[in-house]
């Protein structure tokens, strides 16, 4: 059985398979169902690093080219990534476990730092309120009884352009399709461009909703190397001269999870960058309303390639979810098709309290509820693990945290989740073999400041503790087993 992502680095599985006879179909065929069928129950891992070509040709009796072609299907059905100099890894993958840890947890059971929401107060709550209150003593009818336009309804999209302006969005209305949050609005542009085996960029470590939309349409996704301020224009310059790519979709505003933002510069040398080599953009600025300076919209600088997402969920309130989602002139009837297979058009009554709430300023004093409380939970993670942040970011509504040397991400995990503190670990984020490992935090909900203090306490102090015995082994004090001990 291939071993951990800390015991396989650098080296390939010992991986083994026994390959069902093929009964029509053929080798390499039969190797890639062995493949995906391993990587389903568990046999071969997140970032294991696959045997080579020629390796696993001599182990199996075929040629390098039936395991070359194998490893390519694979690879674009989402389950392996091939990175040049380096080899072939398993894709990490949104699984039941990554799942299972970002669960919105009861706050009896555990303090839940593994979900990235916006912050809800008081003010969140009387402003739902009077919404309801609003709606409930009015005549309803304009936007409760149609089911058309598709894309919305006009009034809200004329709304959605006031929302988008301050963001560098400036659009005519008929560009503009209200979505059921971002992730929605994401799947949609994707769809729109995207085929099966196509190339599509982001950074190296991006939100896992993006790895799952890859694994739903079947695009291969490959991940970029970041700095500071996100994907390194040289690495996407170098991707596209090195082969076709499709798109790039990439969250340039507190990326999630490592809470970069891209200057205006960086942005202009992407949208250079993607113009000249014909790759569309999808600009996922989820978080952009959060940021007090402005910046420039890298689709608006590719009116002909670029897609626009963003949404009240992690802004202004969780619970409505309303997405806008800006289109290039020529996909917006193929993007309203595609919208309405999946979920016919957004939803009316959510559209109608954002846009009413954009229109008499609730959705902006929400946010700077959300910039206030932001930057007081950032100061307190500063406070209390300084030295243990990797990455973020006064306005981030989370953090990313390296890992200390004598701890595995798993046993991490494992252990803060025994102290009733849940985070993520970095398996659901990977879109690149290269990455610098760590696990993310997140800040938002209805947790206190104190609450939040205790809890992060809790992280600190299971830090600086040495490993439980199960875990001793990523001390390097006990030999391997092939070690003959």
């Amino acid at each position: 059985m291939a071993g951990s992502l800390a015991e396989t680095a650098g080296r390939p599985v010992d991986w083994r398979p026994v390959l069902a006879k093929p009964k029509g179909g053929t080798k390499h065929a039969a190797l890639t169902e062995r493949i995906i069928a391993d990587i389903d129950a568990g046999i071969l891992r997140p970032m294991d690093q696959m045997p080579t070509h020629r390796d696993l040709a001599r182990v199996l009796g075929v040629s390098v080219q039936t395991v070359s072609l194998s490893y390519g299907e694979a690879e674009r059905l989402g389950y392996l990534s091939g990175e040049v100099g380096r080899g072939t890894f398993v894709k990490a993958r949104v699984t039941e476990r990554a799942g299972r840890l970002m669960l919105d947890r009861n706050p009896d059971e555990a303090v839940d730092l593994s979900i990235v929401r916006g912050v809800y107060t008081e003010a969140h709550e009387d402003a739902s309120r009077a919404a309801f209150a609003a709606l409930g003593g009015q005549d309803n009818s304009a936007f409760m009884r149609p089911c058309r336009p598709i894309a919305g309804l006009d009034a809200h999209r004329e709304a959605a352009r006031a929302w988008l302006r301050p963001l560098g969005v400036d659009v005519p209305a008929e560009r503009i399709l209200l979505t059921n949050g971002a992730a929605h609005a994401l799947f949609l542009a994707l769809s729109c461009i995207a085929r099966p085996g196509d190339v599509v960029l982001t950074e190296n470590l991006t939100d896992h909703g993006v790895i799952g939309v890859s694994n739903v349409l079947g695009f291969n996704l490959k991940g970029l190397p970041t700095d500071g301020e996100g994907i390194r224009p040289e690495a996407f310059e170098a991707a596209c001269e090195a082969g076709t790519v499709r798109a790039l979709v990439l969250i340039p505003t507190l990326n999630n999870p490592t809470s970069h933002v891209a200057s205006a510069e960086r942005r202009r040398d992407i949208a250079a960058i993607a113009r000249r080599h014909g790759v569309f953009v999808v600009e996922d600025e989820v978080y952009k309303p959060l940021i007090d300076v402005e910046l420039p919209s890298i689709a608006a600088m590719l009116p002909d390639l670029g897609f626009f997402a963003t949404s009240f969920t992690k802004t202004v309130l969780t619970g409505l979810r309303v997405g806008y989602l800006v289109v290039p002139p020529h996909y917006s009837i193929r993007a309203a098709s595609i919208l309405r297979v999946t979920s016919w058009s957004g939803s009316y009554l959510a559209g109608e309290i954002a846009s009413r709430w954009i229109e008499d300023g609730t959705a902006q004093r929400l946010l700077e509820v959300q910039r206030h409380e932001a930057r007081a939970r950032q100061r307190v993670v500063a406070q209390v693990l300084g030295p243990h942040v990797a990455s973020s970011h006064p306005l981030s509504l989370c953090a990313w945290l390296k890992v200390p040397a004598h701890w595995t991400e798993d046993g991490l995990v494992r252990s803060l989740a025994e102290r009733r503190v849940a985070v993520t670990p970095s398996d659901p984020f990977i879109a690149g073999g290269n990455h610098g490992g760590g696990i993310r935090i997140c800040l938002g909900g209805q947790l206190s400041h104190g609450a939040l203090e205790q809890a992060l306490t809790t992280l600190r102090q299971t830090f600086e503790q040495l490993p439980p015995v199960f875990d001793i082994g990523a001390l390097g004090w006990l030999p391997d087993a092939d070690d003959g001990a």
